[in-house]
Order: structure tokens, then C-alpha cells, then sequence
């Protein structure tokens, strides 16, 4: 039986750790009871998301009150239009708040993916743990408001602040974006509507995070998918609905997926 087999063959999540102390602890329990210690281990994002989706409601919540004490001896209908009013205001601000806010607690998780650098291994290990989070801090935005803000200075903003290099002259439109702070985008590059960049795939039961980088005024089309450890190299055009692989290597100004190319 070769490599290749054997690791498709084994379940590598179910293999004691080879870590030692509290960590080995963790990784072993995780590994023997994985829906349970999922469960168990997903309290600090669900305790993030609430701190965050408050902290954002916060300033929306707040206008509403000032105004429905401001306005109580008023007329209904004059009322209720500058109601309607603060209520349309705090959306906005619960947007404007959330992609601001979310980095601030993302941060640690950050500094962690950047400091375990490259993995190849099992989803439950302490390595994945950080990564996890920081992917989750990811899709609370991505999954509430994104979209709103897309493409715009707004989306640039957040995933800067997520940790994404990115040059200058950048347009991203797309909220399809995972392991933030594993990617790079150069100066003029171009994200096309739905594309989808990660920093990470599997393979025969094992978890891979590398990182994904796209040099200078590459045009990336529409629902595209890049993964995680390519490389693409300057003035390369990818075709629409075109999926680049894993470790793929792309020359500068190479015309990527087009059937005539």
C-alpha cells in the first residue's frame, strides 16, 4: 500500500496526539469526542459574535431611543416617519460599526495564523483552533453585511484590517473570501463579482492552510475560485467560472482557463 493510499485510507483525525501536557490533552479528547469538544470549543465564538453584533447595535439602538423620547408629543404620522427615519440610520450605523469592531476582536486569532504560518495535518488540532476563529470572525460579517458594501472602500477597509495584504488600486467584488490574512494582492488587481479566494483546502483527510498570492494587475473573473498555496504571477487573466488548483503556478501574463488560450 503506498503513501497516498494509506493516508486516504486512515482517518488521521482519530490518531493520538503528539503533543504533550494540556495541548496532547486537548487534541486527544477533541479527536475521541469531536462533536462534543465542537461544541464545546465553538462558546468563544458564539460569545464573539454576541459581543460584536451588541457592541455595533449599540449606536443604532441609542439613536432610536433619543428620538422616540424626543419625539413623544408629537403627530403620528410625523413620528412615525422620523421613527422610520432612526431606525433606517441604525441599520447603516450597525453596518458601518460591525466591519470596525469584528477586526478589533479578531486580532489575536491574526497574529496566531501568521505565527503557525503553513499546516498540513488534522483538522482537530490545537493548530486549526486559531484559524478556525479567525475564519469565523470572517463570515460574521461576510454573512450579515458584506454584500452591502461590495465592492467599495468598505470591503477594502475590512479585509485590510483582517489582515489581507492588499496594494494598491485594488478592487475586490466579491465577500467570498476565506483566511484573510493568508492572502495578497498587488498593486492593480482585480476580483471579479462571486470569485472565491482561500487560503486552505483538504486532501486525503488532512487539513491544508498555505498561503495565496497574486501579483501586479491580474484580472481575476467572474466566480472564479483560486486556493490555497498558488501563485499568480503578473498581468495574468483568469476566465470566468475558472478553478485554480492548489500549488498552481501561474506565469506572468498568462491567459488562465480560456479553451482558446
Amino acid at each position: 500500500m503506498n503513501k497516498k493510499t494509506s493516508l486516504a485510507d486512515s482517518d488521521i483525525n482519530k490518531k493520538k496526539s503528539r503533543k504533550k501536557g494540556l495541548l496532547g490533552l486537548f487534541e486527544n479528547l477533541f479527536r475521541a469526542f469531536p462533536n462534543t469538544v465542537s461544541f464545546l470549543s465553538s462558546a468563544p465564538l458564539i460569545l464573539l459574535y454576541v459581543t460584536c453584533i451588541s457592541l455595533a447595535c449599540t449606536p443604532g439602538v441609542s439613536l432610536t431611543i433619543w428620538v422616540y423620547e424626543m419625539t413623544s408629543g408629537w403627530a403620528v404620522l410625523a413620528r412615525g416617519f422620523v421613527m422610520a427615519f432612526a431606525f433606517g440610520s441604525g441599520a447603516f450605523l450597525f453596518v458601518i460599526s460591525l466591519i470596525f469592531i469584528v477586526p478589533v476582536f479578531n486580532y489575536p486569532f491574526l497574529l496566531m495564523v501568521r505565527r503557525n504560518g503553513k499546516y498540513r495535518g488534522p483538522w482537530l488540532s490545537v493548530q486549526t483552533v486559531p484559524w478556525y476563529l479567525h475564519n469565523g470572525m470572517i463570515y460574521l460579517v461576510r454573512y450579515t453585511v458584506l454584500d452591502f458594501i461590495t465592492p467599495s472602500i468598505l470591503n477594502e477597509i475590512f479585509f485590510r484590517m483582517m489582515g489581507m495584504k492588499i496594494g494598491k488600486n485594488v478592487i475586490i467584488n466579491t465577500s467570498n473570501i476565506s483566511d484573510a490574512c493568508l492572502i495578497e494582492l498587488e498593486d492593480n488587481v482585480t476580483i471579479g463579482g462571486s470569485a472565491v479566494l482561500m487560503s486552505h483546502y483538504a486532501m486525503h483527510g488532512l487539513l491544508v492552510i498555505d498561503e495565496l498570492k497574486i501579483k501586479k494587475k491580474t484580472t481575476v473573473g467572474l466566480n472564479a475560485m483560486i486556493m490555497g498555496g498558488a501563485r499568480v504571477g503578473e498581468r495574468v487573466t483568469i476566465a470566468p467560472a475558472s478553478v485554480v488548483l492548489p500549488k498552481t503556478k501561474i506565469e506572468d501574463g498568462e491567459k488562465f482557463g480560456f479553451k482558446d488560450a
